[in-house]
Parts: C-alpha cells; structure tokens; sequence
C-alpha cells in the first residue's frame, strides 16, 4: 500500500502540535529565566490534561434510541461515538500520542545544548528509549495486520447485512446469512497464538537490528545510525510473523527497564524522557489489548507505574479500566477489547440463533425482531467502514513520527561522539 499523509482525525492534533514549536521558540528568545526544570513540569501538565480528558470518555454501552426527539438522538449518536476503547477512541489516543511526541521534541532540542543528550543520565536513558521505539514499530505493524483483520471480518458482516436485507426474506437468504455469520465468529474466537498468519517463518523487522538492548550505552546506539542507510523502514506491506513472535513479549521487553529516574538530573531532562518512554508503552500496550494480535497472554503483568506521579494518575487509571475489560476478555475467549467489534460478535450470535429458530413463512414478530439486530449490525458496520481507514493512517503517521524522531537523536547522538572523540 503507497504511504500516505495522515492529515489528523480531530482539531486538537493541529493546535496542539503545531503551536507548541513556536511558542517554546518565542520563550527561548524573550525569557531568558525559563529553566529546564519549569519545561519539564509544563510537559508534566500537558501530558495529564491530555490523558485525563482521554478518561473522560464514557464506558461502551449498548443504547437503543425510542425517542423521536432530534436533540435527544443527537445527544445518543454523539455519546456513541466516544464509548470507551472503541475506534474513535483509539483514533483520540494516537492523537494524544502524536501532540506529546511533539512536545517531547520541543523540550529536548530546542534552545539546548546538545551535547548534554550524552551526557548522564540521558547516556542510558536515550539508549533505552530507542530500543523501545524499535520494538513500537514492531507493533504498529502487528496491529496493522490486526485491522486488515477487522476490515475482513466487516466484510463477512456486510455479506450477511445483504442477505438480512432481501424483501421478502427467504430460507436461502437466511442460509447464506448464516454461513457467513458462522465463518465471522469462527475467526474472531481463535486463539492469539493464531491471529496473525504464519505462512513463513521469516520476518521483516521495522530495522535490520533488534535492539541494543536496555542497558546499551550511548555508543551502540550511535553505532545503529548506520543501519538507516539501508532505507526508510517499510509500513503496511504484506508480511507474516513467526509464531514465536509475542506481543506480550515486546510489551514486556519495552517495559523491563521502565523505572523512575532517581538522583540528580543536571540536564533537566531525566523526567521528559521518562516520560516519553512511559506514553509510548501504553500507547502500544493499549492498541495490543485491543486490536487482535499474535500472543497476548499475561499482558496484565507487564506495566506497572509509580502512583506518586501526578502526571501518571490518568494513565494508570485508564489501565486499570482496560485491565478489568481485558479480564472479561479473557473469560469470553474474544480477541480483542475494540467496542464495535465486541458489538459486532453478539449481534452475530443473536442472528445465528434466530436463524436457527426461524420457520418458514416467518412471523412478523420474529421478522422484527431480526429486524432489530440487523439494524445493529449495520451501524457496526458503518463505523467500521468509516472509521478504520483514518485508524490505520494515523498508525501510519505515529510509525513514520517515531522512525522521524528516532533519526534525529541519532543524528545528535552520532554529532557528539564526532565531537568528542578525541584525535590521534
């Protein structure tokens, strides 16, 4: 698929992102008394208000509008639209992921000296952040297929919706709904270990290495900006996985040296980096609980954050919400936590057993009835159609903005060791 320009699902990501370059230039300039410490705290605040509006988002509900009331049912679509961990809701956390990926940059390089990038803690802290973005674009593209999925699985649907549809509805229109509703359901309670198609055992990796590792000094990190001469990372081609790939193990891998800076920072910025790193995991945490992926098992265990942060107080508890319908997941056996997809599973339950109890000619109570499920249906399906796409551009937009950052601070990186190498 030819990359294209994700152009942003909703005003905030253009006011957010935009402004904050040339309102941190004009402090630089004409507040020479700003210190590090105060645009640490200023991202402190930034990143809580953006998560916690993110919370505020209600829990997914099933609602049926009676009323012929316009406002009311304007008030029901809208509400709808914003039910927790649906597409729409993931849409707003990439956006929130892409406005702090802004900011971080904004407090990391400009009006800085960059040698104090290499300097400690940053020399491990840095390190540690790019080997966590590389196992990111592992995962983009995981959840990229994981989507590719739900857009087949729509198509199912839609195959179904056509047949449900017919007027007058026939027993081979029920048939034909009802084979694809079976194959629709089939495929959405496999296992993880099985999601993701393992024709080969190959794999083609986000970069031509894995990692440094978490514990890498600044120089293997300086040493991996050579592997960009390779090319730019390929996105959204078709690829499979081997079936020793975990997700929950690249979850697990970004967060084993996840821990709060401690000691003095004469940088400055210890805490934006950590930070940083902290969004990113549960950004990709987030899209791995809710988009089907290959091995999620013992996803729970994985991230954890210290409570004493008051910038964390809305992450952890949008984790702990997704932690409790993660648990639910697991005794219902689905794929995944997406909300329309959730949905899309019980309506095609209830469809197959009224297929199964329909005789023919129907009744037109059980007619209605049908009627009412497919109603459902379709609106899933709508959303789906509608929003799935821009889901996977803004995926896009979030892969190449990593890869795009990643680059720049290998490129500082790779300045000062020329710098300070010392000459024989």
């Amino acid at each position: 698929m030819p990359a294209t320009e994700y152009q942003g699902s909703s005003v905030h990501l253009a006011f957010l992102s935009r402004p904050i370059l040339s309102i941190r230039r004009n402090q630089i300039i004409s507040m020479e008394g700003n210190s590090d410490q105060d645009d640490s705290e200023l991202f402190q605040k930034h990143v809580s208000e953006r998560f916690l509006d993110l919370s505020s988002s209600p829990t997914s509900t099933t609602t049926t509008t009676t009323s012929s009331d316009a406002a009311a049912a304007t008030s029901t679509t809208t509400n709808d639209v914003d039910n927790f961990l649906s597409i729409a809701w993931l849409r707003k956390l990439l956006d929130v992921f892409l406005c702090c990926e802004a900011e971080f940059k904004a407090v990391i390089f400009l009006g800085r000296d960059a040698s104090q990038i290499s300097k400690p803690p940053l020399d491990r802290l840095t390190p540690e952040l790019l080997d966590r973005t590389v196992k990111a674009l592992d995962i983009c593209n995981a959840i990229t297929h994981g989507i590719e999925m739900i857009r087949n699985w729509q198509k199912l649907a839609e195959i179904a919706l056509l047949a449900l549809k017919q007027s007058p509805l026939g027993e081979g229109q029920v048939r034909r709904a009802k084979k694809a509703l079976n194959s629709l359901l089939s495929s959405m309670t496999i296992d993880d270990k099985d999601a993701v198609s393992s024709r080969t055992a190959d794999r083609a990796w986000s970069f031509g290495r894995r990692g440094s590792g978490a514990a890498a000094a600044a120089a293997a990190a300086v040493a991996a900006a050579k592997e960009r001469t390779a090319g730019p990372p390929r996105l959204f081609t078709s690829w499979s996985v081997p079936k020793s790939w975990s997700a929950s193990k690249q979850i697990q891998a970004m967060c084993s040296n996840l821990m709060m800076p401690r000691g003095t920072d004469p940088t400055g910025m210890a805490m934006p980096v950590f930070i940083m790193s902290t969004v990113l995991v549960f950004v990709t945490w987030t899209l791995v609980a809710t988009i089907p992926c290959q091995d999620r098992s013992g996803l729970l265990s994985h991230f954890a954050l210290p409570r004493q942060l008051s910038w964390a107080g809305p992450i952890i508890g949008l984790q702990e919400r997704i932690a409790e319908e993660w648990k639910k997941k697991e005794k219902k056996k689905s794929t995944g936590l997406l909300d329309e997809m959730q949905r899309l599973e019980k309506c095609g339950q209830l469809l197959i057993e009224f297929a199964d109890s329909i005789q023919f000619p129907a009744e037109e109570e059980k007619l209605e009835e049908i009627s009412v499920q497919v109603t459902e249906l379709a609106e899933m399906c709508r959303k789906m159609e509608e929003g799935l796409l821009p889901l996977q551009r803004q995926l896009r937009e979030m892969f190449h903005r990593i890869v795009r950052s990643r680059t720049e601070i290998l490129d500082v990186l790779e300045q000062n060791e020329k710098y300070y190498s010392p000459v024989l």
